[in-house]
């Protein structure tokens, strides 16, 4: 018995380094390389476009098995950001998102599917104003390889539309959904 053990282990360590095996990554965001942007309708005549200014993450990525891909992210909803300060503190008050209770959003992922061109459907669980519901993001993976800092990276982008009713969060006018725009550049640990 202790023999074939021994045989499954020697045969098992000797596989171990051909099997690929996703890189990790975290989002570069201390340069400024990675973005999360919203657009909500305003009153159904335009748009609101801002950002969350601060934010963190790591994800892996395996080009040979994107199925095996992982995401997590962390926002700090405190750093919305419209561009107009008075509008940032009504948004981030009570009446909506209530940062100062619900101060990090966060999002990880469950599944990803590699759709046979070019793009992935990455699923996953968003908790956002004290809820958790699923959300899927429709991305593309743009380009990966060395920096000239020394570094790798890889880089994708994304979509997906919240319905703000899922979360919680009050509606002003006739629509209720904000899309979400998503850059997300990593550097290879």
């Amino acid at each position: 018995m202790k023999k074939t053990l021994a045989a499954l282990g020697l045969a098992a360590a000797t596989m171990l380094p051909t099997m690929a095996v996703a890189d990790n990554y975290v989002i570069d965001t201390k340069g400024a390389h990675a973005s999360i942007n919203f657009k909500v309708p305003h009153l159904g005549y335009s748009f609101i476009k801002g950002r969350f200014n601060d934010f963190d993450g790591e994800f892996s990525y395996d080009p040979a098995n994107v199925e095996a891909s992982t995401v997590v992210v962390n926002i700090d909803t405190t750093s919305l950001d419209s561009n107009h300060a008075e509008r940032d503190k009504h948004i981030r008050s009570g009446d909506f998102i209530n940062a100062s209770k619900f101060s990090t959003a966060t999002f990880k992922s469950t599944s990803v599917k590699d759709n046979g061109d070019g793009s992935i459907t990455i699923n996953g669980d968003l908790t956002l104003h004290g809820k958790t519901n699923p959300i899927s993001i429709a991305a593309n993976f743009i380009g990966a390889g060395s920096d000239p800092w020394g570094g790798y990276r890889a880089g994708f982008e994304g979509t997906t539309r919240l319905e703000l009713k899922d979360y919680g969060i009050a509606v002003m006018g006739p629509s209720s959904y904000v899309d979400m725009e998503l850059h997300v550049e990593g550097v290879r640990k």
